[in-house]
């Protein structure tokens, strides 16, 4: 290869470099544009979901007939014995609701949404009183 074969072989392959670097600088201001967007529309989603729950009274999901009985049971339960814990198991006794595990799972569930709504408080790992 002689030196004109050599300065051309370079001068090619820095025109196809110096291309890719445009593509790549082409890809990157699509992708900060697209990053751009995305950022702007998460920001929107953000502010709406916070006027939602602003408009939204506590506990705002409208629960079926039956579990709104039960969680009415539940709360009565508490109502009634304000200075006492139980534990899902024994409020189920105490109820006369089924104790098998999946029902009793169910409660547990009402109870930590309880807890969060405020109306109970946790002393202890599965234990559940009435806020006073």
């Amino acid at each position: 290869m002689n030196i004109i074969e050599l300065l051309a072989d370079l001068q090619a392959r820095h025109d196809k470099t110096t291309a890719r670097a445009g593509e790549l600088r082409d890809q990157i201001e699509h992708l900060t544009a697209t990053l751009a967007e995305t950022e702007a529309r998460l920001a929107d989603l953000a502010t709406a979901r916070e006027i939602i729950a602003e408009l939204t009274p506590a506990g705002g999901e409208s629960e079926p007939p039956e579990t709104s009985t039960a969680y009415q049971a539940i709360v009565s339960a508490f109502n009634q014995h304000p200075d006492r814990e139980f534990r899902a198991r024994e409020l189920h006794e105490l109820l006369g609701m089924p104790t098998d595990e999946a029902s009793v799972n169910v409660t547990r569930a009402r109870l930590g949404r309880l807890t969060r709504q405020g109306f109970l408080t946790q002393p202890g790992r599965g234990r559940y009183q009435k806020r006073t």
